[in-house]
């Protein structure tokens, strides 16, 4: 079903003559959580090259998703061990998001983990379906999915 059912609950002046139907309606379906993931490669671990390249990485997913800020829930960073000059999160405060949670971590120190990269997962409202989300990968983390093709994006 595309929407959700309504009823109409009539107000006297509103009620339907005796043995008709009350009108039903078809809404848009309510926004639901959507998590929308991303990666980058940043060019060295230095302060203003990893917020350079996460605030790049999370503009792509603003635009491509059509994200409001207003509609944001949370945004849960991690990066590569090879990156301790800076937190990512620091993109999104510098994007003006002052008011979402924000939450760093450290990846795994796998072996054949790709480094000095930054990932994102964005928590959103939406009503976007999870199959017209559009994941970004950017420059080297590309590797990480590559599923999606050179370009490193999938959706529309």
């Amino acid at each position: 079903m595309n929407g959700h059912l309504v009823t109409g609950h009539p107000r006297a002046t509103d009620a339907p003559p005796a043995g008709e139907p009350l009108a039903v309606r078809r809404l848009p379906p309510p926004p639901r959580v959507l998590a929308l993931r991303g990666a980058t490669q940043v060019d060295s671990d230095a302060p203003r090259s990893i917020v350079s390249a996460t605030i790049e990485l999370l503009q792509e997913l603003f635009t491509r998703n059509a994200l409001d800020p207003a509609d944001l829930i949370s945004i849960w960073f991690t990066a590569s061990p090879d990156l301790t000059a800076d937190y990512p999160a620091r993109a999104a405060r510098e994007m003006g998001l002052v008011d979402v949670p924000l939450m760093c971590a450290a990846e795994l120190a796998v072996p054949h983990g790709i480094p000095r990269t930054v990932r994102v997962l964005v928590h959103t409202h939406s009503t976007r379906s999870r199959s017209a989300a559009s994941h970004v990968y950017l420059h080297g983390a590309a590797a990480l999915r590559p599923d999606l093709g050179p370009a490193g994006r999938i959706g529309p």
